[in-house]
């Protein structure tokens, strides 16, 4: 191909094309997150032909209120992020779905994927990066306050609560893990944990109680965040006394787990007891021609550049597939 005109297609602003039910597409990327968009580059530019099925834009990166640790950015907000995602993918003019929901996928030499709304799309080869959703508490103020001092990642967003009052709630290893790395920046640290002991590795716990500005409230549980425009307390209930009091709070973490967005691969691949799907280390699924990138995976440490990074090596595997039969 002519270097002007294979480059022009990554410079000329194509926009996105309706995906197509009636062709067989290379490559069927789900999800529009950091590992769902990055895999789409990559496939583009290796000239095979794409199409991405996003149910939403960004993920839980839309859902985060700042973001220091993306290499190219001083500070961007999460959504802000998400939409620059989401405008360089589309300067390659990709087959695009947007709201649409994966109902199940189908294994064989021609992979299908069936969508809620009765669609089926057709590919050689598919890359799974639905990603994951925190669990939530289900609270008052939870959603409205999501952003606004509702958080679930201490790693992305502890530096906005340097000197602040904090709740976080869980007491496993995520929730001490966060509660260290708030303490070190915040005033004070306020674990809400609904059983009578911590359940995290004692290494974590021991390192936890080195810390004078922590507090943990066993046998407790959140029922209400609180605040007009962002988080101003946490209401907490003593679950055996039945009491209830508000703690003055500048933010809140959840941290009781994610839930993997993979229930339409259960029985089709095979999954670890999280629910996460497993992969080798070229992001290959147990299924041949089948590949998975980002929180939806067993790949630890869940981070938008990590994301990113298994995107693009899951569509590098994927076009090897492709091109090369690998």
């Amino acid at each position: 191909m002519d270097f002007k005109l294979q480059t022009g297609i990554f410079t000329e602003e194509q926009n996105f094309k309706p995906l197509k039910t009636d062709i067989v597409y290379d490559v069927l990327i789900l999800g529009g997150g950091p590992a769902g968009f990055t895999a789409a580059v990559y496939c583009m530019r290796k000239g095979v032909s794409t199409g991405l099925i996003v149910k939403e834009i960004g993920g839980q990166v839309a859902e985060t209120a700042g973001i220091e640790n993306y290499m190219g950015y001083r500070y961007i907000n999460g959504m802000d992020l998400a939409m620059k995602f989401k405008e360089q993918v589309a300067q390659f003019g990709i087959d695009y779905d947007e709201k649409g929901t994966v109902k199940a996928i189908e294994t064989g030499d021609v992979k299908k994927v069936r969508l809620t709304d009765g669609r089926v799309f057709s590919a050689r080869a598919l890359i799974i990066a639905t990603g994951a959703a925190w669990r939530k508490l289900g609270v008052p103020g939870e959603d409205e306050l999501r952003g606004k001092g509702v958080a679930n990642c201490s790693t992305c967003d502890a530096p906005f609560y340097v000197n602040k009052k904090v709740v976080v709630v869980g007491g496993g290893n995520s929730g001490i893990e966060a509660a260290i790395d708030l303490a070190k920046v915040g005033e004070k640290v306020t674990m809400v944990q609904f059983l009578d002991r911590l359940t995290g590795d004692k290494s974590l716990e021991d390192k936890l109680h080195e810390f004078k500005n922590v507090q943990v409230r066993y046998e407790h549980e959140v029922t209400g965040i609180n605040g007009s425009q962002s988080v101003e307390s946490v209401t907490v209930k003593n679950r055996k006394t039945g009491k209830t009091e508000d703690v003055s709070a500048q933010g809140i973490f959840v941290e009781i787990g994610l839930v993997p967005n993979s229930e339409f691969a259960k029985g089709v691949l095979k999954l670890n007891q999280a629910g996460e799907i497993m992969v080798d280390c070229a992001s290959r699924t147990s299924a041949p021609g089948i590949f998975a990138a980002g929180d939806v995976t067993d790949v630890p440490f869940k981070q938008i550049i990590i994301a990113a990074g298994e995107g693009a090596k899951a569509a590098l595997s994927a076009c090897n597939y492709i091109l090369m039969g690998e």
